[in-house]
């Protein structure tokens, strides 16, 4: 009993995906993958002297279908399991891990054990998947600790490939290569090769002498505008107005620039005086928001305009949804905190034990 209580333990939650598909020996069809064989069909995984456990949902869900509801099942699920468990490991289709891992980096507030998002390309029953490998090294380092026995990477991360992630900073950048994520404003966490080379002075560490808080709540109430040329007032300004909308992230042009027209800018500043909370990132892949460089992004800052950084979208979307939820009817905290690093998003406040 001594023994096994030393093995690191990982829990696997299979959301769906393509991953999770292996073909039947008899039909050739693609089936749902059964968690519960999991040894027998990645039997590679024996290698590893870890106690490995499996939570599948059922039905599995298509990335397409995510959504907040769901969001809050996974805190649930890690939450209840938190002390039986070293680390998880999460199976997610691909097309939005990057929403899901950035609106866990929010929910698990103080979190001490890696959650380490996974997937695949290809499903995991065909010969040149690469669901084996990827599943293979996000639970290597969802187990990984030191000799204290802490967590290496204690962070909601994304595994692909051969690169560790930190959630918040990745998005999907190519549906057809095996190398589907990066991160275009921080380096990975790791790199898996012969050895996995960790960056430990980007890891983000939980606060010593606080809890692990999970927090199951999300307000949907969010949008994403992405700015273009020719964009209509008449579109524009009604969906500013929408009484139901709390936030909105305004992807606009190079370092936080948007076209110069008098309606645009009187818009918004309705919108922010209402109560609403715009924040300001750019579509560029890497790169970040500086509004007071150009007289077209100094426009936006007057109007009430929140800095979003070097954030990406899916990070900008669900910390709004987290922050709304933990201050509804405090737009003022929530245009401080989005300006603000909570779980290592932004590079400009983005430094170690922060």
């Amino acid at each position: 009993m001594k023994l096994f209580s030393l093995r690191r333990r990982v829990l696997i939650i299979y959301t769906g995906g393509t991953i999770g598909m292996i073909r039947n020996p008899e039909t050739g069809a693609l089936e749902t993958f059964n968690f519960e064989h999991l040894m027998k069909h990645v039997p590679e995984l024996r290698e590893f002297d870890y106690s490995i456990r499996s939570y599948p949902f059922e039905p599995p869900i298509d990335s397409s279908d995510m959504k907040p509801e769901l969001w809050a099942k996974l805190v649930k699920i890690i939450d209840y399991n938190y002390n039986s468990f070293d680390g998880f490991v999460i199976l997610h289709g691909t097309d939005t891990m990057a929403y899901t891992a950035s609106a866990l980096s929010f929910a698990l507030e103080n979190l001490a054990k890696p959650v380490i998002l996974t997937g695949s390309q290809l499903p995991i029953g065909v010969l040149r998947t690469d669901g084996k490998e990827n599943l293979i090294n996000a639970i290597e380092l969802a187990a990984a600790c030191d000799e204290q026995g802490q967590a290496c990477v204690p962070e909601v991360c994304v595994c692909f490939g051969d690169h560790l992630y930190r959630g918040n900073r990745t998005t999907k950048c190519n549906a057809e290569s095996f190398s589907a994520f990066t991160s275009y404003n921080l380096p990975p966490l790791a790199v898996t090769g012969i050895n996995i080379n960790y960056n430990h002075h980007l890891i983000h560490r939980p606060q010593p002498d606080a809890p692990f808080t999970p927090h199951m709540q999300f307000e949907p109430a969010v949008l994403a505008i992405t700015l273009f040329p020719g964009l209509s007032q008449s579109i524009f300004e009604p969906i500013f107005s929408l009484p139901e909308v709390k936030g909105i992230v305004l992807r606009t042009f190079g370092t936080g620039n948007a076209p110069s027209e008098q309606w645009l800018a009187q818009a918004i500043t309705r919108a922010t005086q209402q109560g609403k909370v715009v924040v300001n990132i750019t579509q560029c892949q890497s790169g970040c928001v500086e509004m007071r460089r150009y007289q077209t992004g100094n426009q936006l800052l007057k109007a009430g305009v929140v800095s979003g950084h070097d954030m990406t979208v899916e990070c900008a979307v669900t910390k709004l949804m987290h922050l709304f939820a933990l201050h509804p009817d405090d737009p003022q905290t929530v245009r401080r905190l989005m300006a603000t690093s909570i779980a290592g998003e932004i590079s400009l406040h983005d430094e170690p034990n922060a």
